[in-house]
């Protein structure tokens, strides 16, 4: 584990980005049941936050993908965080919808760009992997070359591995789960014994709860 993810890790627990709820479970949208959620979304309230987000996004696009022409964000978690690259990167920017508009235009991209264009997509989390790939997917159909995903944060699963292997796509983080918990327990956020539910949780993602 880096010191820039013990850093992001630090950061979500301070904001209590991170809620655990082993006896009342969240479900997901892709219907697994989990003890924990991670709501990046408010790292946006936070200035100190979002501008070191950003900036470790903005030095992965230089140092991975230099040849990056336009910046996408994954509606709705990420748009705002593709916007704040694209603006520290002096690029275009796009977003994604989860689906075609209904009305209107009925485009699912936002945004100018062409066939061909090089794009980055910025997500704010990936549990399962298929919605991000979703956007991805639509990227490619639309003809762009999408070089890669950055996302602020994974839990890690091997399925979402696989999808991502299997889709061609490079996928890197800030920080993962087990940077995650790992800082938790060391700062007191979560017991021992909420310790073992998340590990049984993420031993068996599928069936946990059910």
């Amino acid at each position: 584990m880096n010191d820039k993810a013990n850093k992001i890790a630090d950061f979500l627990l301070q904001i209590k980005a991170i809620k655990l709820q082993p006896s009342t479970p969240f479900t997901w949208a892709s219907g697994l049941k989990s003890p924990i959620y991670c709501d990046n979304r408010k790292t946006l309230s936070y200035p100190e936050v979002r501008n070191i987000i950003r900036d470790m996004f903005g030095e992965k696009v230089r140092e991975l993908y230099p040849g990056t022409e336009i910046i996408a964000g994954v509606a709705t978690g990420a748009i705002a965080h593709g916007m704040l690259v694209a603006d520290l990167l002096g690029l275009p920017f796009i977003y994604i919808r989860s689906g075609a508009k209904e009305h209107g235009l009925g485009n699912q991209i936002e945004g100018d760009f062409k066939r061909g264009d090089k794009v980055v997509v910025i997500e704010d989390l990936v549990s399962t992997g298929g919605s991000s790939l979703s956007a991805v997917n639509a990227l490619r159909e639309a003809g762009c070359d999408v070089l890669g995903m950055l996302a602020i944060f994974t839990y890690g699963f091997e399925k979402a591995e696989k999808v991502f292997a299997s889709a061609r796509c490079d996928l890197h983080t800030l920080c993962d789960y087990d940077a995650l918990v790992e800082r938790a327990i060391e700062t007191g956020y979560i017991s021992e014994n909420e310790l073992v539910t998340l590990k049984e949780w993420r031993t068996s993602p599928s069936t946990w709860g059910v």
